[in-house]
């Protein structure tokens, strides 16, 4: 069951790797900017499922702190990407 394991987390981690290679080639040649947020976007949730299957492989608890981190921050950034395609800006300053 071990050997089956190791084998399936082996081909699941190239697969979305190489998926994150396709998803990276999207946020710089996309058609558009909400193509090119949403590939970054996937790109943070690919991260937090190679960190997961990382966490499974090498039997360990430590990177469920580094999953929790990266979905925070993909979140940010996607809430930050989204305001600037929506307005134009990120920080808004009142100047009175």
């Amino acid at each position: 069951m071990t050997s089956l394991l190791s084998i399936v987390s082996t081909i699941c981690i190239v697969v979305i790797a190489i998926s994150t290679l396709f998803l990276l080639y999207r946020a710089i040649k996309g058609p558009s900017n909400p193509d090119r947020a949403v590939a970054l976007d996937t790109i943070g949730i690919n991260l937090m499922a190679i960190a997961g299957i990382l966490a499974i492989k090498l039997e360990t608890q430590y990177f469920n702190d580094i999953i929790l981190l990266i979905g925070i921050l993909a979140f940010i950034g996607t809430v930050a990407i989204a305001k600037f395609l929506e307005k134009g800006v990120i920080i808004e300053r009142s100047r009175d």
